[in-house]
C-alpha cells in the first residue's frame, strides 16, 4: 500500500496525540484515507467521527483530524462540548496551520503541531486533574480499511 506516513512518523504523531491528551478528558483522533468518500471533507469527517464513536465521550469533547491524502482534502471537526468553548475561528486557524505544513510536504509536523495545539485547548477547557485518568478512545491513527484491502 502506498503510505501517507512512514511507521516512524506515525509513531511520533501518536506520541504527540498521547502528550496532547495528557491532562485532559478530551480525545483527539486522526483518520487517514486515500479518497474522500463524501461530498466534502467536513461531511466525511463527521461520518468517521460517528463511526469511531467519538460522540460518546463524557463531555462531548472529541476532535477528529481527517485527511484524504490522494484527494488533498483535510478537515477538523470538534464535538459540541469543545466547539462551544473554542468557536469556529479556532478550527479555521488549525486548518491553516496544518495546510501550511502539508504544502511543504511535512505531514508529520503538521499533524503533530495541530494535535498539540488542540490538546492545549482541551486542557484549558476540560482539565483532568487525576493521574492515570481513563483514555476513552485509542490514540492510534485510524485508516479506512478499504484502502488496505484495495492495495494488498
Amino acid at each position: 500500500m502506498a503510505k501517507f506516513l512512514t511507521q516512524e512518523q506515525e509513531e511520533r504523531i501518536v506520541e504527540a496525540i498521547s502528550q496532547a491528551e495528557e491532562a485532559t478528558s478530551g480525545e483527539i483522533r486522526i483518520h487517514i484515507e486515500k479518497n474522500c468518500k463524501a461530498e466534502s471533507p467536513i461531511e466525511r469527517a463527521k461520518e468517521v467521527f460517528a463511526e469511531l464513536n467519538m460522540h460518546e465521550t463524557e463531555f462531548r469533547n472529541g476532535v477528529i483530524v481527517y485527511i484524504a491524502w490522494k484527494d488533498k482534502k483535510v478537515a477538523i471537526w470538534g464535538d459540541e462540548g469543545i466547539h462551544t468553548k473554542v468557536g469556529q475561528q479556532f478550527w479555521e486557524e488549525e486548518l491553516k496551520l496544518i495546510l501550511k505544513y502539508f504544502k511543504a510536504g511535512d505531514y508529520e509536523t503538521g499533524l503533530s503541531e495541530v494535535a498539540l495545539q488542540i490538546g492545549q485547548k482541551l486542557k484549558e477547557n476540560f482539565p483532568y486533574e487525576q493521574k492515570g485518568a481513563t483514555n476513552e478512545l485509542s490514540d492510534d491513527i485510524s485508516y479506512n480499511p478499504e484502502d488496505k484491502e484495495s492495495d494488498a
